[in-house]
């Protein structure tokens, strides 16, 4: 049964600097017993260091949710908009060039 149905309701506050949202390219996932955090990274051509955006904490209980919630949101996209490409490689990383043309001096 939803929580609405049981006459429950989360109300959401969303601020407009957090809506405006941060762009990421790269996450790095680590864990402990006791947690899951998940670092958001912004990579630009040419730059070597690459700064982190935005730091998420997360209970393994929530990840596991966040991960089931995930792949439904990504089967369900797929589905309209057909099969998302993967980076070619084998541990999934993009090319550091993203593409694009090399620096020459």
């Amino acid at each position: 049964m939803s929580e609405q149905k049981k006459g429950k309701q989360l109300n959401i506050e969303l601020s407009p600097e957090i809506a405006e949202g941060i762009y990421s390219n790269l996450a790095m996932i680590t864990h402990s017993n006791a947690e899951f955090i998940i670092d958001f990274i912004k990579m630009m051509p040419g730059i070597q260091k690459a700064k982190v955006k935005s730091r998420i904490i997360l209970t393994p209980q929530h990840a596991k949710r966040l991960l089931r919630a995930l792949q439904d949101n990504i089967n369900k996209f797929e589905s309209i908009h057909g099969k998302i490409d993967e980076p070619s490689g084998s541990d999934g990383m993009p090319p550091m060039t993203f593409g694009g043309p090399t620096a020459q001096a």
